[in-house]
């Protein structure tokens, strides 16, 4: 399989519900829940690319671009968008969607960057 069609294979989508538990008391989603959201998505992105196990080692440039309000449902879409030898940079992004219509809109985007390890931790090449 080459790089591209593992890219193409690894894209995940996972879909969530935001109920009132997850909320601030402005009715929208905590920034940090948000962020936990991503890396998970982030994380089973590059675990499918890579096959091997992988660890978060930064977020970069999360843009909060819209409140995303309790009652609405949520779509994290995860994409490898660059591979180095030991690394690999996931981009999430969220889609907010109303419950009763069909309207939709990117709320937070962001770059999370894994790298694969060993048995002890110790890097090791992606591919």
């Amino acid at each position: 399989m080459t790089t591209e069609e593992r890219i193409e294979a690894s894209e995940t989508r996972i879909f969530k519900a935001v109920f009132p538990n997850t909320t601030n008391h402005y009715d929208t989603l905590f920034g940090g829940t948000a962020m936990q959201l991503m890396d998970e998505a982030a994380f089973i992105t590059a675990t499918r690319f890579a096959r091997k196990r992988v660890v978060t080692v930064s977020s970069d440039k999360i843009d909060f671009k819209k409140p995303i309000p309790a009652g609405t449902i949520v779509e994290l879409v995860g994409k490898v968008v660059h591979v180095g030898t030991t690394s690999m940079r996931v981009n999430v992004e969220i889609y907010t969607e109303q419950m009763y219509s069909y309207e939709r809109e990117r709320a937070i985007v962001g770059d999370f960057t894994f790298v694969a390890i060993d048995e002890f931790k110790k890097p090791i090449q992606v591919l």
